[in-house]
């Protein structure tokens, strides 16, 4: 397989909306529910946590699989890692901005973030996710959650990996873009206006 196929694939993978197609089967469009986010925090808040639960996991799982797969069969020098990276990278981008919705917005990228490293360094990550379920438990705030959790994988992998790893570069790259995607919810954090998870319905 070519990489460039490979990289493709990852990005039409992580294009996959599984949060738009939740909402279309329960007769919901949820640009218009809840944040209007097509993330799974959204399906969360406005169609159940069982729903929800499913769309997360389908989210990582689109980040996930390329990485695992995809790498092994790319015929290519270069190191497989530096693949595997650059298909979760795709998938993410696919995430953000899906083409099957037209490259419109879609989610803010952490369940699929959170696939990819889970598949690239699994204790590491095991480690970040206890700290978002800690938080979230604590505070119910879902974006602080993931912004913690942006800031703890680079650090663990600081520490295991050192700091010329591609996967801390990596990490640290993708924890400015979650910043980036949550600077609304920051702003709403400092207001107090932030949604806190558990409550259904629109906002």
């Amino acid at each position: 397989m070519e990489p460039i196929v490979a990289v493709a694939l990852s990005y039409l993978s992580g294009s996959i909306p599984f949060a738009a197609m939740a909402g279309k089967l329960r007769g919901v469009d949820l640009r218009k529910q809840g944040s209007g986010n097509l993330g799974a925090t959204n399906v969360f808040r406005v169609l159940g946590w069982k729903i929800g639960t499913l769309v997360f996991l389908a989210d990582a799982l689109k980040g996930a699989l390329p990485v695992f797969y995809f790498p092994r069969h790319i015929v290519s020098a270069r190191d497989p890692i530096v693949w595997a990276i650059a298909c979760g990278i795709a998938a993410i981008a696919g995430h953000v901005r899906p083409i099957f919705l037209r490259l419109r917005r879609g989610g803010k990228g952490v369940a699929t973030a959170a696939g990819v490293f889970f598949a690239l360094a699994p204790i590491p990550m095991v480690v970040t996710f206890a700290v978002f379920v800690a938080v979230v438990f604590a505070t119910g705030y879902v974006s602080l959650g993931s912004m913690l959790s942006a800031i703890v994988l680079p650090t663990l992998l600081l520490i295991t990996l050192g700091p010329r790893s591609p996967l801390f570069v990596v990490s640290v790259i993708i924890a400015l873009f979650v910043f980036w995607t949550h600077r609304s919810n920051i702003g709403r954090l400092r207001r107090g206006e932030e949604h806190r998870f558990g409550k259904r319905g629109s906002a």
